[in-house]
């Protein structure tokens, strides 16, 4: 099974010169995003609790703004994120195909997908997790079923969140993603708990805006460990 000793490593590359330039992108995508995002949240509802709350219902603003940056966090994993892997997918291709040069793996491909291509699977990928995921909502509304629904939902969105940071190094090697998600089932328990520690990584304020290209680095690493041991 993948443990976090992968995600440590990623996190050891990231600062590597050779791979510097694809890290700092899409950083600065997920930071631009974050924030303007988070700016325009803050104004919007300063403007709301101006119209809607009374003079005298004001002290209730100590609870509002809390609740407010807490929701933005959660709305954030569930949206921004994706947004910004969506932008920053090119970058993650090559960041994953750096990252063999940079350990000195020798190439299993000469595939290079293109922009284009990385876009095409990055839509692939979100359509299948949308359409997924209005049958797991449809469970949280059934009685009995929906004491379990919450516990399928964050299965689910660890196998999405691994289907998603192992596609980089799969589609170098033109695994392209019907094959990607045969490629994890066949190492499921793996995908899962990759995929667990991403999400609890993407979830934290602050921290989330650098797991996105550690994770890259470390599905990359483990799918070169992998293929090796195979």
């Amino acid at each position: 099974m993948i443990n976090a000793i992968y995600f440590f490593k990623g996190l050891k590359l990231l600062t590597t010169p050779a791979l510097r330039p694809f890290v700092v992108m899409p950083l600065l995508i997920n930071i631009i995003l974050y924030s303007v995002a988070l700016v325009l949240g803050y104004f919007y509802l300063n403007h709301l609790v101006a119209q809607l709350i009374p003079l005298w219902l004001h002290w209730l603003t100590w609870l509002i703004y809390p609740l407010f940056f807490v929701s933005f966090c959660v709305i954030g994993f569930f949206t921004f994120t994706l947004l910004a892997n969506l932008i920053a997918a090119p970058f993650y291709a090559k960041l994953a195909a750096k990252t063999l040069i940079v350990i000195n793996a020798p190439p299993l491909s000469t595939f290079e997908p293109s922009s284009i291509q990385v876009w095409k699977a990055e839509l692939k990928r979100l359509n299948y997790s949308l359409t997924h995921t209005l049958p797991l909502l449809v469970l949280f509304l059934i009685p009995v079923v929906n004491v379990i629904a919450p516990l399928l939902w964050l299965v689910f969105s660890a196998w999405c969140v691994a289907l998603e940071y192992f596609a980089f190094p799969l589609e170098n090697r033109g695994i392209l993603f019907p094959q990607q998600k045969k490629r994890l089932k066949t190492m499921r328990l793996s995908a899962l708990s990759f995929g667990g520690l991403v999400m609890l990584g993407l979830s934290l304020p602050i921290i989330n805006i650098v797991v996105a290209p550690v994770a890259v680095i470390a599905a990359t690493l483990y799918m070169q460990a992998h293929t090796t041991e195979n």
